[in-house]
């Protein structure tokens, strides 16, 4: 299915880019999830996204570390890399049911999308309750079938996270959302890393997901700023997912690549302009342009003019601006035509100037 509608809006190929803020790893708490929300909207964006996972089901490891970088100094761009268990760092994020009732509320009255990465059945059956419009699977759930197939079944719209995977995992996955007749999906190309590294982002597989799968395939962004954005949006992905914040130096992971709040406008503006700019695959001149055209283009001129029964091809010409007479291209092709009446010096000619 190359497009369909999530919440008030198509994502797909031949629908303008859909934009997703992912606020999921940088609130602080169902507040800071609300505002977060409030912010995404005015900005222009067409989804908010946050991660729905129970950190005491999923780390049975409370120790496991994880490392990320943090910005420490904004004007040299100095980081420092922070390591600490994976169990710590997604408790500080994890809300109760009521606050995600919520926050999926806010969501509602500013008109935006809500959308949500979950890990267990459970927590997939609390978000089609919840009304969620979309569900994410993590990337490292790629191969967690069970999983997949339990989120196909609800009918959302199914976004596949595919960094570290396999193109053979992610076909698979696809099957899985297929076999439960779920056409809805989205394919993200997802870098690792927190942030990402340029060298492993490898914006080109983006292009062989569009030939691979009739779905709309998208791009989740762990980078600074948003050149790897642009650059995805003209090789084809019909939805960014760009991660937000309150403040870019707080000291916990993917705050260092978001986007703050007075990027976020912004961010939705440059999408916007580059689609404008990326136009159609065919040329198509507009009204504006033609009139430009001919201000700029060459007509032909007889600059010693030419007597009556004179052949064209015999006599100088000049080509000369503006180009709202015989063009240089046709008058090529009247050299044996002759001239049918008198004309004077630095003539401009005219298909009715021949015989």
């Amino acid at each position: 299915m190359s497009s369909f509608s999530i919440g008030r809006r198509q994502v797909g190929r031949g629908r303008p880019c859909f934009i997703t803020f992912e606020a999921g790893p940088t609130h602080s708490g169902v507040e800071a999830a609300i505002a977060l929300t409030r912010l995404a909207a005015e900005a222009g964006a067409d989804a908010i996204k946050f991660q729905i996972l129970d950190p005491d089901r999923l780390c049975a490891d409370r120790k496991m570390p994880f490392s990320y970088d943090v910005l420490v100094d904004r004007a040299s761009g100095r980081r420092e890399t922070i390591t600490e268990p994976l169990w710590e760092l997604l408790r500080r994020r994890w809300l109760s049911e009521a606050d995600w009732q919520k926050v999926k509320a806010a969501a509602d009255e500013c008109g935006i999308a809500f959308f949500a990465t979950a890990g267990f059945p459970e927590e997939i059956d609390f978000l089609a309750e919840l009304g969620c419009h979309s569900i994410k699977i993590a990337s490292g759930d790629v191969n967690h079938l069970p999983l997949i197939r339990r989120a196909a079944r609800t009918g959302m719209s199914i976004q596949l996270d595919t960094g570290n995977s396999t193109l053979g995992e992610i076909e698979r996955a696809v099957d899985v959302c297929r076999a439960e007749g779920n056409e809805k999906i989205i394919i993200h190309q997802c870098p690792s890393g927190y942030p990402a590294r340029i060298e492993s982002i490898n914006l080109n597989i983006i292009r062989t997901l569009i030939q691979m799968f009739p779905f709309p395939i998208a791009y989740s962004d762990h980078t600074p700023g948003w050149d790897m954005d642009v650059a995805a949006l003209a090789l084809g992905a019909n939805l960014l997912e760009k991660t937000i914040t309150f403040d870019r130096t707080t000291r916990s992971v993917e705050h260092i690549f978001s986007l703050e709040p007075a990027e976020m406008r912004a961010f939705v503006c440059i999408v916007r302009d580059v689609e404008r700019a990326m136009g159609q695959p065919r040329r198509v001149l507009h009204a504006e342009e033609i009139k430009r055209r001919i201000a700029i283009r060459r007509s032909t001129w007889l600059p010693k003019g030419g007597r009556a029964g004179d052949r064209l091809g015999d006599l100088d010409v000049e080509f000369r601006r503006p180009g709202d007479g015989i063009p240089p291209d046709v008058y090529e092709t009247l050299a044996d035509r002759r001239l049918a009446q008198d004309h004077p010096s630095n003539h401009k000619l005219a298909l009715t100037d021949l015989s």
